[in-house]
């Protein structure tokens, strides 16, 4: 099999790590393939932030809902949507002079530009996960960074147009999580649409939903009041208090983001 593709086919999230120190060269190797991701116009809208400092990843256990493995992983990176970059090279190039002196208002990053920014960024994110895996290190996402948006804003001194869209951790995998069983996806019929999108049916639900439904409530008739995998990942994912953190503090970014 193509060595990439096997790659990825393999890779799963890892939350326990070895206690071992990653090599300086293997994260040198890893940095060189991130900065070689993919990115919109070549402008790399996106910063990283290593975190080596303890206390720090001991406080981001607590602010991304409580995931002390966080604190235990041998690296640690923030990537960040990042225009400030590129504001504070427009002004150090005189473009505000520029604007002037066309008679025309210097623009500031948008909704679109915070949108880009964070594709840059979760591109460069995913291909830090491959090339970890390549090299034989594990990873795990973690979207919570995007909660408590303002002490992250001031754990990391992020200025006004920079968002933290994910936190990855890195690490040796303990063999109990290489001989972890791979989480299922969707069947590809599901997912894969040709020329327009289709919604699903409730027929295809039941069909893209009965071995994992079977697999969670094992014959029981109810979990947490639940009655199927929707409503149980209505209520433990969806719903739940971690989520509506996530979407208040978005909120609050876009609006400090847009802000004149």
């Amino acid at each position: 099999m193509n060595p990439v593709i096997d790659t990825i086919l393999k890779r799963r999230s890892v939350r326990a790590y070895e206690e071992k120190s990653i090599e300086t060269e293997i994260r040198e190797e890893l940095l060189l393939a991130t900065l070689r991701a993919p990115t919109a116009g070549n402008l790399m809208l996106y910063s990283i932030v290593e975190v080596t400092d303890q206390r720090i990843k001991d406080k981001l256990v607590n602010t991304c809902d409580n995931q002390p493995f966080i604190a235990r992983a041998p690296l640690v990176w923030l990537f960040l949507a990042d225009y400030q970059r590129w504001i504070d090279y427009f002004i150090a190039c005189g473009v505000d002079q520029l604007c002037e002196q066309k008679k025309t208002t210097l623009r500031k990053p948008q909704e679109g530009d915070l949108f880009l920014a964070c594709c840059d960024a979760l591109i460069a994110a995913q291909t830090a996960v491959i090339a970890a895996e390549s090299l034989g290190l594990g990873s795990c996402y973690i979207g919570d960074i995007m909660e408590n948006y303002e002490v992250h804003r001031e754990l990391f001194n992020l200025p006004k147009y920079v968002f933290p869209i994910c936190l990855l951790c890195f690490g040796y995998p303990t063999l109990q999580q290489k001989e972890r069983e791979q989480t299922r996806r969707f069947q590809e019929k599901f997912i894969r649409f040709e020329n327009q999108y289709r919604q699903l049916t409730r027929e295809d639900f039941e069909e893209m939903f009965r071995e994992t439904h079977a697999q969670t409530f094992h014959g029981r008739e109810e979990i947490m009041g639940a009655r199927n995998v929707g409503q149980l990942i209505y209520a433990r994912k969806f719903n739940a208090k971690f989520s509506k953190e996530m979407n208040r503090s978005v909120r609050a970014i876009l609006k400090a983001w847009a802000k004149k």
